[in-house]
């Protein structure tokens, strides 16, 4: 169980405010600065400075609030432990961005349940900066991401590769038949939102060729993969996606690969948890399980 004033020490941290987080905690604002004291007194360090008025996690409290992170999830999953075991019951519960939970995760998951039938399982999904949030927050044990993270701040393994790849319609009618990534410039594209993995990807590949998702000719932004496939499947114009998630289509024929000679992309899925969790080696059994 740990120790209360850590949890003030997180919302500091969160807020970066002691005010705000003495409202969020509704407790005084003494009280906090009380915690905070206690924290570098027992730890023998500052833990925030000042810059003006901006304040700051020194060296040592970044160092705690890993740990702080870790701890506190940590102490989260025991309880679930506890609890479950008098259900005799397990809970999986983790986050997958979009791509992974509608289109990758499915037959992993099944593994796990033939495994274990009586598993409880809750996924959330959301872009990879939420679910990171969610890890930190204790909402979710692990999560498996297509976007960027801290390898400083998370343990990870790898959990699959996938391609990325432009598609359109089987009857798309391009007015030449393009060869490189700037012959498709002219047409209209249809992507993700910003902050999703999809499109995140795509934007660094664009920049590596010194190009903007601006410089298409037109653009249309859409949130759900389905209804970007649909749209492409009724001619609307073209999008990048991972392989994976168009692999039905692909198969059926109403959408088809753009082969193109200067962009064979393949990006890394990862599966990740808190730095330095106890719980590593559950997660590690649970990564082998999904990933069979």
């Amino acid at each position: 169980m740990r120790d209360f004033r850590i949890d003030t020490f997180l919302e500091v941290c969160r807020y970066m405010n002691f005010t705000r987080a003495s409202e969020a905690l509704s407790i005084t604002q003494p009280a906090v600065s009380q915690h905070i004291h206690y924290l570098e007194n027992f730890y023998g360090a500052k833990l925030f400075e000042y810059e003006g008025k901006k304040m700051y996690l020194t060296d040592a409290g970044k160092t705690l609030y890993q740990a702080a992170i870790t701890m506190k999830h940590d102490d989260l999953y025991l309880k679930q432990i506890i609890q479950a075991s008098g259900k005799k019951k397990n809970n999986l519960v983790f986050g997958a961005t979009l791509t992974i939970g509608e289109f990758v995760i499915a037959k992993g998951i099944k593994q796990y349940l033939s495994l274990y039938p009586d598993t409880e399982v809750r996924m959330l999904e959301g872009n990879t900066s939420e679910l990171l949030e969610k890890l930190n927050s204790g909402e979710i044990d692990f999560a498996i991401v297509e976007g960027n993270y801290s390898k400083r701040e998370y343990d990870d393994l790898p959990y699959s590769q996938e391609r990325y790849i432009p598609v359109c319609s089987k009857d798309y009618a391009f007015q030449s038949k393009p060869k490189k990534l700037a012959d498709l410039l002219s047409e209209r594209i249809i992507i993700r939102e910003n902050g999703s993995g999809t499109r995140d990807i795509f934007e660094k590949n664009m920049e590596a060729r010194n190009l903007e998702i601006r410089d298409f000719k037109y653009t249309v932004e859409i949130e759900g993969i389905n209804a970007i496939k649909s749209l492409v499947e009724e001619g609307c114009g073209i999008t990048f996606l991972y392989e994976a998630a168009v692999k039905k289509e692909l198969e059926a024929g109403s959408l088809i690969e753009i082969k193109l000679e200067d962009f064979q992309v393949l990006h890394d899925f990862a599966f990740i948890w808190n730095r330095g969790s106890v719980f590593s080696e559950n997660y590690r059994e649970i990564y082998k399980i999904l990933k069979a």
